[in-house]
Order: structure tokens, then sequence, then C-alpha cells
């Protein structure tokens, strides 16, 4: 095996900082989200909020970095339409169905078994079996997150929730295969730039939420109630700004960006952060305690990351792939993972 490039190296560690940026923004969510649901919005009117901010915010970014994004997007439609209706509002729309019906810790759950899903699709589509290390590291993540969200304590179960959890776990593994498929530096060429999917997507999911809420497939239910956000009472105006922002249009651009410099199965993993991230905002923003057992789980999470990054290095391919493929293949800015 080839020992890895210093300009591999590089790359894989812009994609893990872009990586774990786009879970710290999107741990932020549930908290903001949960500020505006207990000042009287329905669940899809939070979804669809968010969602609506992030779409403007990215849509305007996109026109100032990428002015022909518009073309491209409508070039490359199929794909921007199954991304804005898959990963970004089928998610919203399945986790919040599950968690009607589940306990939030066993919905959260059922969605992040997306890696274990990401793994087994590569498995069968390219018959490589992933080593040994990168199985015990999805098993310790796994395990890990189920310490995180406590999903034992006071957990209820139902067949309809487990059905929606499991769907939207499908609908986030499918963001992570979509996402691997950009061009991270053509903003004009054949290749489709991820500011254009994270614009173009987060304009058709807004759509096809706002729908189902304006058809009453959903609840859709808005109040101008002012909001509590880290012991501050404020404008509701505040928390629908951040929803956009920080864990909408940062964070799918971040995500797409660092998932398409990683292999998707990994960065399926280092996704699972997100679930950290969002105890930890909930504990800054919301005053929620974080515990002794979430503590020791969010240890056992980054245990099984670093297992599964060691599998995925040690792993032979028969064709060239990071981190010991030709460095000239990622300085291209295509990836080269399983497709």
């Amino acid at each position: 095996m080839a020992a890895p490039t210093p300009a591999a190296v590089d790359h894989f560690r812009l994609g893990l900082v872009l990586a774990v940026g786009s879970a710290l923004s999107f741990g932020m969510s549930g908290p903001l989200a949960k500020s505006l649901m207990e000042a009287g919005w329905s669940p899809t009117a939070a979804v669809t909020a968010r969602l609506a901010g992030g779409a403007l915010l990215m849509a305007i970014y996109a026109t100032l970095v990428t002015p022909g994004w518009a073309r491209q997007a409508l070039k490359h439609a199929k794909t921007v339409v199954a991304y804005g209706l898959i990963p970004i509002a089928g998610a919203q729309l399945f986790y919040y169905n599950a968690v009607a019906h589940l306990s939030v810790g066993v919905a959260l759950l059922l969605e992040y078994t997306a890696p274990i899903l990401v793994v087994a699709w590569l498995w069968a589509t390219t018959r490589r079996r992933p080593s040994n290390l990168t199985l015990a590291g999805v098993a310790l993540a796994v395990a890990g997150i189920m310490l995180v969200l406590n999903v034992f304590s006071g957990a209820h179960v139902n067949v309809v929730g487990v059905g929606w959890g499991l769907a939207a776990a499908v609908c986030a593994a499918c963001y992570f295969m979509m996402s691997d498929r950009v061009n991270n530096t053509s903003a004009d060429g054949d290749g489709l730039h991820p500011i254009t999917l994270a614009a173009g997507g987060l304009v058709v999911g807004t759509a096809a939420v706002a729908v189902l809420g304006a058809a009453g497939v959903m609840p859709l239910r808005f109040t101008a109630n002012d909001a509590v956000v880290a012991g501050w009472t404020t404008s509701w105006v505040v928390p629908v700004i951040a929803l956009g922002l920080i864990p909408t249009a940062i964070a799918y651009t971040l995500g797409i960006m660092g998932i398409a410099r990683l292999r998707p199965r990994f960065a399926s993993l280092v996704c699972l952060s997100e679930v950290m991230f969002a105890v930890l905002a909930a504990w800054l923003l919301l005053g929620e305690a974080i515990t002794a057992t979430q503590a020791i789980g969010g240890a056992v999470v980054l245990i099984g990351l670093a297992l599964a990054r060691q599998g995925d290095r040690s792993e032979r391919l028969d064709e060239a792939m990071w981190p010991d493929g030709p460095v000239e293949e990622w300085e291209s800015g295509q990836t080269v993972g399983p497709r």
C-alpha cells in the first residue's frame, strides 16, 4: 500500500474539517427549532421556516459566488430535485413523523443508522467487504450514540414510528451518497458545484414541505410569540434567521463540500458527531444537562470514528482511491470513491 501523499493528507484534513463543521452546524437545529415550538410553532412550520431561510440565504450567496448556479441547477435538474426531495425534505418529514410516534431518543437512533446503510450499500454494490476495523468502528459509534441519546431511559416503541425512523435513515444515507457526486472546483463546467446543489436542493425542499403543510398533510402553525434562546427572551425572528443560516445554509454547504472530499462511508460516521453537538447545543441554549452516560457515549463515538478511519486507511482496493490514489486525481477536485 502506497503511503499517503502530502496533498492527499491535506485533502482529507480539509474534508474532515468541513464535515465536522457541518455536523456542528446541524447540531444547532434541534435547540433552535425547539425554541420556536415552545413558542407555539408546529414542527412543520419550524421546518418550513428553516428551509425557506436557508434557501433564501443560499440563493443570495450562490448568485454572488457562482452567478451561473441557476442554469447549472436546471442542467442537473434531476439530481437537484432528487436531492431536495429526499435528503432535505424527506429526512425532515420522516423524522418528525417518527418523533410523533416514538421518544426523541429512539427516533434519532433510527435516523442515525444511516452509516450502517451506507456501509451495507457500498459493500453490496462494490462487492468489497469493509475491513474488520471499519465494521468495529461502525458498531462502536452506534453503541456510543445509544448512550448519548440514553434511549433505554423511558423509551417507547411502535411499529409505525419505527417505519418512519428507518425512512429518515434512508434519506440521510442518500444525503451522503448524493453529496459524494459533486465537483468541488467547477462552477460553470459540466460538474455539479456544491453551492449549486445546496441552493437548488433547499429551494426544492422548501417548496415540497410548504406544499405538504398547505395541503394539510402536516399541521402548519406559525405564531408571533417571543422565543427563549439561551435564557434570553427574544423575537421569533432571531431563531428563524439562525435556523436558516447555521443548521441549514452553512450546514448543507459544508457537508456537501466535506463529503465530496471524503469517502461517503467515513463521512457518514463523522457526521454522527452531530448528535454530540446537538446535546452540547441543548445544554448551552436550553439548559438541558449533560449526564455522565452521555459523556461516556461521546467518547465511545470518537473511538469508533478513529477505528473506522484506520480501517479505511488499511483497506487495499482494486482501484486507486484516496488516500493511496494518485494525487493528481484529488487535485482535480473529483472524488474517486465508489459510485
